[in-house]
């Protein structure tokens, strides 16, 4: 047998088994450790440190989230707060201006009732005035009366006659008062 049918016999398909395949074979193997030692282990650690980035900056973005979340509930509770206070603040003008609105009424009540006291003061003075004025009157009339009794020489029935008559002019209702 020949060489041709020892390299026939290491011919795989398209490869062939020789010296050039195993300078090929050493040259991808050195090439690739060449490539792992300066370019792949920069290329994972660049990656393992961008990936480390990566996940810092999503845990800063939970723990900035939840911040934000905590600061939503805290504005939110001092919103339901202010809501309340501006509620409690409503009622209290409200109490105040109720209170007001019943000083104002009793105010004005003591008015009207010292009003309608000065009104019944000066309406019994206006009386007394008037019953004086008419006792004055009376006391004309009286005179006047016993002026003409005087002219006139009166018996007992014509003096009785001469009193009817005044009280019924003068009335009544007037000696009452």
């Amino acid at each position: 047998m020949s060489m041709d049918m020892v390299t026939a016999s290491l011919r795989f398909g398209l490869v062939e088994l020789n010296w050039t395949f195993l300078f090929q074979l050493a040259n991808t193997l050195i090439l690739f450790l060449i490539l792992k030692h300066f370019l792949f282990g920069p290329i994972t650690t660049f990656m393992k440190k961008r990936e480390d980035d990566i996940k810092k900056q999503i845990q800063d973005a939970k723990i900035l989230d939840e911040q934000a979340q905590a600061l939503k509930a805290t504005y939110e509770a001092k919103l339901a707060s202010a809501d309340d206070e501006g509620k409690e603040i409503v009622k209290k003008f409200t109490q105040r201006a109720e209170n007001r609105a019943f000083e104002i009424v009793k105010t004005a009540e003591s008015e009207v009732d010292a009003m309608k006291l000065k009104a019944h003061r000066e309406l019994e003075r206006e009386r007394v005035k008037a019953v004086n004025e008419l006792k004055g009157q009376i006391s004309e009339l009286t005179i006047l009366a016993a002026s003409k009794v005087v002219e006139k020489d009166l018996n007992e029935a014509d003096h009785k006659e001469l009193i009817n008559k005044f009280i019924s002019e003068v009335g009544e209702t007037q000696w009452q008062n």
